[in-house]
């Protein structure tokens, strides 16, 4: 039921689990050349070849169940949340704002080498909206609103400490893409009132 309420947070679930399943078809998510073929990040790819539609694309992508199951759920959470308080086109805004952003921040992270895919980048800038958001109506907030910034501004610094002590997070995309939707989130406006 949420999920009719909020549109494009189940548009943009729906797409991740049919390119998930599209991955898994072609040859499996783990599989790099099934990656590549289907649009991750990729210096060589971007920078090199010129193909910078890649920096969305590989926002739909992931790289094995844990990474898909982790991704919806955060999407779930925080895009169910900012979707119904900011609405529909603040929340595509910022995905594909951030999610662009993690990615450029991603590619030049890894250069020359590497491969990057996933939502989180994009997710990472929907935290950081909320986090801007709150923070600018810091003297209106009620103790829930407070409470919510509190757990928002430690889910993401325990993420962001979990990215640097274990090996293959992409903690440039999360980084790049939580400070674009930060500045997002400084200058857009409600939907309703929080």
């Amino acid at each position: 039921m949420r999920l009719l309420q909020t549109p494009v947070t189940a548009l943009l679930l729906a797409a991740i689990a049919v390119l998930f399943l599209v991955e898994t078809w072609a040859g499996g998510s783990t599989s790099t050349q099934v990656l590549l073929a289907l649009g991750a990040n990729h210096p060589e790819s971007v920078l090199g070849a010129g193909q910078w539609w890649r920096l969305v694309a590989s926002m739909f992508l992931h790289i094995g169940i844990v990474h898909l199951l982790l991704n919806g759920w955060a999407l779930f959470q925080l895009g169910g949340l900012f979707e119904s308080v900011m609405g529909s086109f603040a929340l595509l805004l910022v995905y594909f704002v951030s999610g662009v952003a993690g990615s450029l921040a991603s590619l030049w992270w890894m250069q020359p080498q590497g491969l990057s895919a996933g939502a989180s980048g994009a997710i990472f800038g929907v935290l950081g909206a909320l986090i801007g958001f709150l923070f600018r109506h810091r003297d209106r907030l009620t103790p829930a609103a407070r409470s919510l910034l509190s757990q928002l501004l430690g889910w993401a610094g325990i993420n962001v400490v979990f990215g640097f002590i274990t090996p293959g997070i992409d903690n440039a995309a999360h980084l790049g893409g939580c400070a674009a939707g930060l500045l997002l989130g400084l200058v857009l406006r409600e939907r309703r009132p929080i």
